[in-house]
């Protein structure tokens, strides 16, 4: 080493200058991390439910959302002759991500009249992007306001209904109405257009007034339009009274052993109790099986399929009624309550089961509590059902002609004995199956609605007749 060399000074190194350049760059990195998201171009999205080109007294929905940084405004407005409507604006402090808004013209838009609109939603959201403006989402539709309700007339209706029964009616709704029907508790009983001799613009309606619906209610006729205006028309009739019966049915062991527990499928459930197992399918089970047979009637051919009376099976006896209120007990314990919706009628073994009318085959198969089924589509939303069968020699898309044999009656499901389960439904509802069964009562109710005469004044007048036993002729 030279003598210059050793005296040179050293460097001397300075430690946080390192540090500082590391922590610079983690503070840009950190920033940039932070800041992008802050920078997405995501921009929120508008819908409109329903998608209407016309908006009246129903209810529209607005809805707002967004998938990035969150809403940071949300208006709606509506521009008509000229006319400013602000319908609903607001600034949100913190993100939101979802906002809806509920239009309803009756109590928002006083003064407003009915013709061109243009409806204005705005969104945006809380982004930096676009010079910190964030993203915005503007939406305009052109649109027509219609608040007047379709008309409603009445053409010919029924004085009297049977509690549980069915009333029929004719009448004439406006042009502009796209949903029409009775509606009585949670019920609804769609309208049906061309069924009127002569009158193709009238619409024929068969209703209930179901077994379940308390005595004091009565049945509302509505018409709706595409703004969502609504008609409203109470029906007038005197509701008579069908006394239903009331019994108790004893369950024993051997019951559940033998028809009980072969109908659960779940093979852990058949160590229960017996009576958990009854309470597992004639509760759960029966309204599976329900809700099956309801889903089933709700979708019907928009024609009549029949012209005369329903046939009682040839021969048969009512063992057991319509909506009869059963009560199970279990070694003198309550243990479950249900409706029998149908009646139960008795022949011989596996007999031939008749179709009561006819129609089209809408379901064939297992249907647990009821065993082999059959239900026909009779139109209009009638139908008619055949449970506890042998064996069935139908199958579903089947026309059916009146008598016909769809299979043998049998013990299959919860049946105690060899019968026939036969029940009528009307729009997935349980109705009295007695009256169907009656020529004189289709004549005076039904028949008169067809052809567009005014039925008599004295038409169901009569109380209902029981069922009787019925030989083959």
């Amino acid at each position: 080493m030279s003598a210059l060399e050793f005296g040179r000074p050293k460097k001397r190194f300075v430690p946080g200058r390192g540090f500082f350049l590391i922590l610079l760059l983690a503070v840009f990195v950190g920033g940039g991390i932070w800041l992008l998201p802050r920078f997405e171009w995501h921009k929120p999205q508008i819908r409109i439910s329903p998608e209407t080109d016309i908006i009246g007294l129903g209810v529209l929905e607005v809805e707002a959302t967004d998938r990035g940084s969150g809403l940071k405004s949300f208006s709606v407005s509506l521009k008509s002759a000229g006319a400013d409507f602000p319908l609903f604006s607001e600034q949100y402090d913190r993100p939101v991500m979802q906002k809806k808004f509920t239009l309803a013209l009756s109590s928002k838009l006083t003064g407003l009249k009915e013709g061109p609109a243009v409806l204005s939603v705005s969104a945006r959201d809380r982004s930096l992007w676009s010079f910190f403006r964030g993203n915005e989402t503007a939406l305009q539709k052109n649109v027509t306001i219609d608040i007047t309700a379709p008309t409603l007339e009445l053409i010919a209706d029924d004085r009297y209904v049977n509690f549980g029964g069915v009333g029929v009616i004719a009448y004439k709704p406006s042009s502009d109405t796209v949903s029409t029907g009775v509606k009585i508790g949670k019920y609804f009983f769609p309208g049906y257009k061309g069924q009127i001799e002569k009158h193709p613009d009238h619409f024929l309606a068969f209703f209930a007034h179901p077994y379940d619906v308390a005595e004091d209610q009565r049945a509302v006729l509505v018409a709706s339009d595409k703004a969502g205006n609504t008609r409203e028309m109470r029906l007038v009739y005197e509701l008579k009274n069908v006394k239903y019966k009331k019994s108790t049915i004893s369950i024993s062991d051997e019951f559940i052993a033998a028809k009980v527990a072969p109908l659960v499928n779940d093979v852990g459930a058949r160590q229960a109790s017996s009576k958990d197992i009854f309470i597992k399918v004639n509760r759960h089970l029966r309204k599976e099986n329900d809700d099956k047979i309801k889903q089933t009637t709700l979708k019907s051919t928009p024609s009549m399929l029949w012209n005369v009376a329903f046939r009682q099976l040839s021969n048969s006896k009512v063992e057991a009624n319509f909506a009869d209120a059963r009560t199970y007990t279990y070694k003198d314990e309550v243990i479950d309550k249900a409706y029998h919706l149908g009646y139960d009628l008795s022949v011989t073994k596996q007999y031939p089961a008749e179709a009561a009318n006819s129609g089209v085959v809408a379901f064939v198969g297992d249907l647990g509590i009821y065993g082999n089924t059959v239900i026909i589509d009779h139109g209009l939303g009638l139908f008619t059902l055949y449970s506890h069968l042998s064996s069935m020699d139908v199958k579903i898309g089947e026309p059916i002609k009146q008598g016909q044999p769809i299979g043998k009656t049998g013990e299959t499901g919860l049946a105690a004995g060899d019968h026939l389960h036969f029940g009528i439904y009307l729009h997935g509802v349980p109705v009295l199956p007695v009256e169907w069964w009656d020529q004189k009562w289709i004549d005076d109710n039904v028949r008169p609605k067809l052809t567009g005469s005014i039925a008599s004044e004295e038409k169901n007048s009569k109380p209902l007749t029981k069922p009787t036993r019925r030989r083959r002729r």
